[in-house]
């Protein structure tokens, strides 16, 4: 059975890396689907609460990293409640030829995994 992947990203810098990320969940092999992604923070009501909820569903939190994601606060924030939910998560360079930044929130330990199909894959099942 397929994970319910998050997607925590850059919303003002990281959308088409985003949307590349969601179409391999679309792959006849993949190994995930897309089911949330991030929020943004200036929404009404309470968007930590949304995130929270949406959180509750899914089985893997992928933060994918930018060149500006130590920047988004939101990235941060969603990387913090998927923590204090226990669920996995890990950092993923959104490009190969860029110096791709980690969220504040993240620890010094977190990784930041480079993106292939065979590496995501093997991320997904929880080799890290």
């Amino acid at each position: 059975m397929n994970k319910r992947a998050f997607i925590s990203f850059d919303i003002d810098n990281d959308e088409g890396a985003r949307r590349m990320l969601a179409g391999q969940a679309k792959f006849p092999d993949s190994p995930f689907t897309f089911k949330d992604n991030s929020v943004k923070k200036h929404l009404p009501g309470d968007w930590e609460a949304k995130v929270r909820r949406r959180m509750d569903n899914v089985d893997v939190v992928i933060v994918l990293c930018g060149t500006k994601t130590h920047t988004a606060t939101g990235v941060a924030s969603e990387l913090s409640i998927a923590r204090e939910k226990n669920k996995p998560y890990f950092l993923l360079a959104a490009y190969s030829n860029k110096n791709c930044t980690k969220p504040t929130s993240a620890f010094a330990s977190d990784k930041v995994y480079n993106w292939t199909w065979n590496n995501l894959k093997l991320l997904i099942k929880g080799n890290r």
